[in-house]
């Protein structure tokens, strides 16, 4: 999952973007970084019977730190003294967002598809934006408002797959609720993170919550190897741990991190809805998956919405400062 990498790019590390290097570059990157991410939930959607959903948390998150340490070597004083003050408060945010996220997520990729899955989950910058007036009392019109309800109305669609019979009955996949969960807990994460305004460049950050989200995942993978839930790991399911971690993990963190930089992190953050496109055509080419009616108009809404909470959100911030 890369959707974390949106949240951390909120992170205070004194940055612009980058003029040096052309735009082509930080969409590619930012492309790129979408494109390895739906691998990773397609990857776990076709070892979901034999890679345990809490052993990849655990184990993604743990290479990815290990990986991405060398980066951190030249903050490591910033880096101690972030820990002796904000340690707790680092923890849990990298525990919610890092550990529970994914692990409910690759959960439900074990009871639904990767296309419901990432287009459910792609309602998270919204719900993070209702989060955020209720929390942290960040402004939100009426577009924005507007744009949430299209986009759930997307969500419902896919859930119920397109039937108002489910509807009213509320026969929904238990695997569709648990992707609405997680996109709960990373919006939680999020405003989190944003509240407590941590002081540190973005890859020794996310070090810190990944080792946080690794720890908090542990028990959880502990309790599966117990109960002999890896007893069916191939090469394969251990090859996909790695790349998980390596290339689907640390590669696509430093790819964001490069995407931001050039970017900035408005326009680099955008680019995470082609990770339903791409998660939709890797099903499509590697799984056999077909798509469905319910998923063009459930995809369709989603981005509607998301295009109308995008194109018209700063909308009253610029006109204060245009007043002033």
């Amino acid at each position: 999952m890369t959707m974390h990498l949106w949240a951390v790019a909120g992170a205070t590390d004194g940055r612009t973007p980058d003029a040096s290097r052309s735009d082509a570059a930080g969409y590619a990157a930012g492309l790129l970084t979408w494109l390895i991410g739906a691998s990773v939930l397609v990857v776990a959607h076709a070892l979901a019977g034999e890679m345990p959903p809490w052993m990849l948390c655990c184990t993604r998150s743990l290479i990815s730190a290990v990986v991405l340490l060398p980066l951190v070597a030249r903050h490591r004083q910033q880096v101690f003294a972030f820990l002796r003050s904000h340690w707790r408060e680092a923890a849990l945010i990298g525990a919610m967002g890092l550990g529970l996220t994914q692990g409910v997520m690759f959960t439900a990729l074990g009871l639904t598809s990767a296309v419901n899955v990432a287009i459910v989950f792609g309602l998270t910058p919204l719900i993070t934006m209702v989060l955020a007036r209720l929390l942290l009392g960040e402004p939100m019109n009426g577009w924005q408002a507007l744009g949430s309800a299209i986009a759930f109305a997307g969500i419902v669609t896919i859930c119920v797959q397109g039937s108002l019979v489910r509807l009213r009955g509320f026969d929904i996949g238990f695997g569709d609720l648990l992707a609405l969960g997680a996109a709960f807990l990373f919006a939680g994460y999020t405003v989190l993170l944003k509240r407590a305004k941590f002081d540190l460049p973005r890859i020794p950050l996310l070090v810190i919550l990944l080792s946080a989200g690794s720890l908090a995942s542990l028990p959880f993978a502990l309790l599966e190897v117990a109960n002999g839930a890896h007893d069916h790991m191939t090469m394969r399911g251990y090859g996909a741990l790695l790349y998980c971690g390596v290339i689907g993990g640390a590669l696509t963190y430093w790819l964001y991190n490069t995407s931001v930089e050039i970017l900035g992190a408005a326009r680099a953050g955008n680019l995470l809805y082609t990770q339903m496109v791409f998660v939709a055509l890797l099903s499509w080419l590697f799984l056999g998956d077909s798509l469905e009616w319910y998923h063009y108009l459930g995809a369709g809404l989603v981005i509607t919405g998301v295009l109308v909470v995008t194109l018209l959100r700063s909308r009253p911030a610029q006109q204060q400062a245009t007043a002033g």
